[in-house]
């Protein structure tokens, strides 16, 4: 399938004096906005915020980029090796100042495009965010002081990515489309498996203990790990995309593979997995299952008994299936739209 272009810019010819001229106004809008920055702190000492990226004549600075990466920076330093540290970090800032340029690119676009956010809309996003989350709005505000954020510095960043959302809606997900012919060769190469002799085709998808966000106290922690997997079950068993659930919640390595982990025999299979899947059916879904790890959800392909080959029904995975690739082409064209917008703009890292 291919994409079609979605930007119809075209690039602004000039003379080599023309662009020189452009470029230097633009490092000197930086400097001047750097030192504009001057704060003075409680102990009267004068600090500059430094300048990061240009992007068109927008700045990035040392100060959005540290705020942005403040829990990603966090955690780095508290889990990554000493030797590893510094590498660590510095590929987790180039990645924070590349989110933040897209940022930058995609609300000067909205802006172009007269997209805008009524305050009704994050409203009803807000709202749509505490429900999912059975989340009350007294709890939502100490977790955001927890975080040290104000609600309105949330509902800001919420009407951003709301308005982020309507531009791709418009230039990049109403143009993509998936063929049934696509969802059945698909179907052909996933959800099948020829197998020797018996044997069960499955996803997992595993929460632990000692996952992101967990409470430090173990009792706590394995209190907190069985209510998200009983909350991520109630999302699968109502139609949500398995595979998709696995990549963003699951803490096992399985998770980048969707929580495929292919064929297994009954005999390669631990006593809580075996007793979980071999009750199941091909498209059915296991309950929450306990292993010496945290809690485990299993999700039946196929399977085989000697000569009879079962195989998920195609109608009950045709939609998932069409979710499933309908992501990975959203997000294919989404990176060639992107990389449009930003070969247009003027965009320097410092």
């Amino acid at each position: 399938m291919t994409c079609k272009t979605f930007c119809n810019y075209m690039p602004i010819s000039a003379s080599t004096t023309a662009s020189w001229i452009i470029m230097n106004i633009r490092n000197i809008l930086c400097i001047i906005t750097c030192l504009l920055s001057l704060q003075i702190s409680s102990a009267a000492a004068s600090i500059i915020d430094s300048c990061v990226a240009v992007v068109n004549d927008d700045v990035i600075t040392l100060s959005e980029v540290n705020e942005a990466g403040k829990l990603m920076f966090q955690r780095i330093a508290e889990e990554a090796p000493p030797e590893q540290l510094a590498p660590a970090l510095k590929k987790a800032r180039k990645t924070i100042i590349d989110k933040l340029i897209e940022k930058k690119l995609l609300l000067k676009q909205a802006k172009a495009m007269h997209i805008s956010v009524t305050d009704e809309e994050v409203d009803r996003a807000l709202t749509q965010i505490l429900n999912r989350n059975k989340t009350t709005r007294e709890q939502f505000t100490a977790e955001l002081a927890k975080m040290g954020m104000q609600e309105k510095q949330y509902r800001e960043n919420l009407r951003e990515q709301i308005l982020s959302s309507k531009l791709v809606n418009y230039e990049v997900r109403s143009k993509v489309v998936i063929p049934e012919s696509q969802i059945v060769d698909y179907y052909d190469q996933h959800y099948t498996e020829q197998v020797q002799e018996g044997g069960y085709y499955i996803l997992q998808l595993g929460i632990t203990a000692q996952g992101k966000d967990m409470p430090s106290d173990p009792t706590a922690a394995d209190k907190a790990a069985r209510k998200k997997a009983e909350r991520i079950l109630s999302m699968a068993r109502t139609g949500q995309n398995f595979k998709q659930l696995a990549r963003q919640y699951s803490d096992l390595p399985s998770a980048v593979d969707g929580g495929d982990i292919g064929t297994f025999q009954r005999d390669e299979m631990a006593s809580y997995m075996r007793d979980a899947v071999t009750r199941l059916k091909p498209g059915e879904i296991s309950p929450v299952i306990k292993s010496p790890n945290g809690y485990m959800i299993f999700k039946l392909l196929s399977s085989q008994e000697g000569e009879i080959i079962t195989k998920v029904p195609y109608e009950s995975v045709k939609e998932e299936i069409r979710n499933t690739l309908y992501q990975q082409e959203m997000q294919r064209c989404y990176k060639k739209w992107l990389e449009e917008i930003r070969s247009q703009a003027y965009v320097k890292i410092l």
